[in-house]
């Protein structure tokens, strides 16, 4: 069983932002935390500038963020990280609605942040590959 999936590019048209962007894990964090975009966007960019580069780059709201600016931007928000993959374990749980909690959550997958809500992937094209993408982790509000 996959999940559904529903078009949302958490408000990325409406605060005016215009062409293809590498803005999944802003995209993400905004339909999650039900903030705005372009506040969740700013956010992004102002703790990316205070971190070190990774490999001589930054993380960057419109061309890619890594996690560790994702997971500081999370945690800063209540949210928690839950991994579910180690090195050497394989693939243990699947973006698949059986596999992962309801309420909302940012599934990190390879390459990609998506959010779902209740089951429901939120994201501008369906990254499931029915079932069969592996979750490294997932942050989810602390209770």
């Amino acid at each position: 069983m996959s999940f559904l999936y529903e078009y949302d590019d958490g408000g990325r048209a409406a605060a005016g932002f215009k062409g293809s962007a590498g803005d999944c894990g802003v995209r993400a964090a905004a339909i999650a935390t039900e903030q705005p975009y372009y506040k969740v966007y700013e956010w992004i960019n102002e703790i990316a500038q205070a971190e070190q580069p990774i490999r001589g780059k930054r993380s960057n709201a419109r061309t890619g963020i890594f996690r560790k600016t994702l997971n500081t931007f999370m945690e800063e928000q209540g949210f928690l990280w839950t991994p579910t993959m180690g090195i050497g374990t394989g693939c243990t749980v699947h973006l698949t609605p059986h596999e992962l909690p309801g309420g909302r959550i940012v599934a990190r997958v390879s390459k990609h942040f998506v959010a779902v809500v209740d089951g429901v992937v939120h994201d501008t094209y369906d990254p499931t590959r029915d079932g069969t993408r592996c979750v490294y982790g997932y942050w989810k509000k602390e209770a």
